[in-house]
């Protein structure tokens, strides 16, 4: 049995400056600027966080070729207000974690700088429960993006899932590590996380 670790979280937004806006807002803190996926066409901008996670806005890069498969995150569907959309788990080995969570979709080996990594990502880009499962992400190496972020001063308190089977998708993953994280069964799927900030409190949705 695998045991899942919270990686990092996402905003989505129709582009990257509104997403980084939306989370600015909500957390008091300024992003850092990220960079491109040339693989699924687009970019994004980072927050670090206490304890190796990080924030992350993203959206389709304008400028970038269109890519050869849907986009990661479900983006080609993406519409409306920026909002909290992924929540990407961490797992030591892809190729077993695979074989638990198939639906997770295909390993993509992927690179940024000095960074490599593989991501599971579905052939439609749609992940199950409606979106709210999570990504799946296997670092190479030990390099991590939370290495290569300064600290905002902020941490997460506690992400919570909210789905019509949100039972269902708990018992389905199992342990997830790394941070408090909540299923709440609820009409519709969404997701909002509370962070400790030096400002108190804040809620990102």
């Amino acid at each position: 049995m695998n045991t899942l670790l919270l990686d990092h979280l996402a905003v989505s937004g129709t582009d990257r400056d509104t997403a980084r806006a939306h989370i600015e807002e909500a957390l008091g803190l300024p992003m850092q600027t990220g960079g491109e996926h040339a693989r699924f066409g687009t970019h994004n901008h980072l927050m670090g966080l206490e304890g190796g996670l990080y924030l992350e806005a993203i959206s389709i890069d304008p400028i970038a070729p269109q890519p050869d498969r849907p986009r990661w995150f479900d983006l080609d569907d993406f519409s409306g207000k920026p909002r909290l959309t992924n929540w990407i788990c961490a797992v030591p080995d892809m190729t077993h974690a695979l074989s638990q969570w198939p639906d997770a979709g295909d390993p993509i080996s992927l690179e940024r700088g000095d960074l490599r990594w593989q991501m599971a990502v579905p052939q439609s880009g749609k992940l199950p429960f409606d979106g709210t499962f999570p990504p799946l992400i296997s670092w190479s190496g030990t390099l991590h993006p939370a290495q290569m972020l300064g600290s905002s001063g902020a941490s997460l308190k506690q992400l919570t899932i909210h789905h019509p089977e949100a039972t269902d998708l708990a018992d389905l993953l199992g342990v997830i590590a790394g941070a408090s994280v909540r299923f709440e069964t609820a009409q519709a799927s969404s997701l909002s996380a509370e962070f400790d900030t030096p400002h108190g409190v804040r809620l990102l949705t």
